[in-house]
């Protein structure tokens, strides 16, 4: 079976395909046009990122394609519906980065409660001011999870343990009530939630999901934590919502602005994009990160040891 790595992951993948009789080749510099051109008509799995998006033009460039490998959780660049009319397996894995994000995600808004940020520039500074940095205790909030999947499970099993209230809504999945976490309805997340942390896939449906209708659901101020993709959130809405005082702080792992790579902020097509882009950077109740929450040195090994089980269970027989 002939295997093209379109991204770079880590080799492990590579190494347990081929010890199972793989053909193997490094294609990262395979270019979009490339692929229609023909490069990859023998090819029946491919290993991919976000570089590339599979849209149904290449996918019938690619005739024997068998399965697809996506290191990580987003499967938005990928034509999920024209790959299952093709008979083409899609593997993502997310259980490989899970414990990073739901890390990640508590470490921002503990950052955010007792103020470390500022308390480490404070002392740095040599100014020792105790009082404007006294913290606010977690133990004292409702958690409110909305997308109750691998990344908002992981999410709430980091947070088990600090004596807040954990409370979940999934318009997609029901029946999760636990000892762990409160399964809710979409009015009750409204009303109840003090904290909000985002963990829905990016899709038709959720671009935009976080925009001036939806924040002003809330009976009380929040602080809002996404670390899924930027497209989620209106950040200039949600600027907005902070400024009028129904958003207390803001932590970001993902931004609108992102390029379609998850490489990078992308160009911007309109000055109104610039503007709240400087906004964004210039408020002092933001918190940023990279895109980093599901990117540790151990997540990098388990993103592809688990592609390598689940593709080797299925096509081990026949490579």
């Amino acid at each position: 079976m002939k295997v093209a790595f379109l991204d770079a992951v880590h080799p492990i993948l590579q190494t347990r395909l081929s010890e199972n009789g793989f053909i193997c080749s490094d294609k990262q510099k395979v270019s979009r046009q490339n692929i229609i051109q023909g490069q990859l008509c023998e090819t029946e799995g491919i290993v991919l990122r976000s570089r590339l998006t599979i849209d149904s033009e290449l996918l019938k460039c690619m005739p024997r394609l068998k399965w697809i490998a996506r290191s990580g959780s987003g499967l938005e660049n990928i034509n999920l519906e024209e790959a299952r009319n093709m008979g083409v397996k899609v593997y993502n894995s997310p259980e490989g980065n899970r414990d990073a994000v739901g890390e990640h995600v508590l470490g921002m808004l503990l950052m955010i409660l007792h103020k470390l940020r500022s308390c480490d520039e404070s002392v740095h500074e040599k100014v020792w001011d105790r009082e404007k940095h006294r913290g606010t205790e977690l133990s004292s909030k409702t958690v409110g999870i909305i997308g109750y999947g691998v990344m908002g499970t992981s999410f709430a099993s980091k947070l088990a343990g600090l004596d807040c209230e954990i409370i979940a809504y999934d318009k997609y999945k029901t029946g999760f009530n636990s000892d762990l976490v409160k399964e809710v309805t979409e009015k009750r997340f409204f009303e109840q939630s003090d904290i909000v942390s985002i963990h829905v896939p990016w899709t038709d449906e959720t671009k935009g999901l976080v925009n001036r209708i939806w924040l002003n659901k809330f009976s009380k101020p929040i602080i809002l934590i996404n670390s899924s993709r930027g497209a989620v959130v209106n950040t200039n809405d949600l600027l907005d919502a902070m400024d009028e005082g129904k958003v207390k702080s803001i932590a970001l792992d993902v931004l609108e602005f992102e390029g379609r790579s998850l490489e990078g902020l992308d160009s911007y097509k309109n000055s109104a994009a610039k503007n709240t882009l400087k906004r964004l950077l210039n408020s002092p109740n933001v918190y940023l990160s990279p895109h980093v929450a599901g990117w540790t040195t151990e997540s990098y090994v388990k993103l592809s040891t688990y592609l390598a089980d689940k593709i080797l269970k299925d096509f081990k027989k026949t490579s």
